[in-house]
């Protein structure tokens, strides 16, 4: 092989191992995200009151129908 054709394979070599770099960081950077947002404990922090009224509605038709089941003639 001349010269030439050396450059031009540890050019594009370079050029390679960059954009796998970039490509590795950018995939880095989208996990660390991602896991900031499926956090489990900042999302029960941030949809507590929802969460709460859900639970309570769903408690009080339940306590409802349970009394009713033993209420009814």
């Amino acid at each position: 092989m001349n010269t030439s054709s050396l450059d031009n394979l540890e050019l594009r070599a370079l050029e390679q191992r960059n954009h796998l770099h970039h490509t590795a960081t950018e995939l880095k950077t989208q996990i660390t995200a991602v896991r900031e947002k499926m956090n489990v404990a900042r999302n029960a922090r941030e949809h507590l009151i929802g969460a709460t009224m859900i639970v309570a509605a769903f408690s009080l038709l339940s306590g409802y129908g349970f009394a009713g089941m033993f209420t009814r003639n």
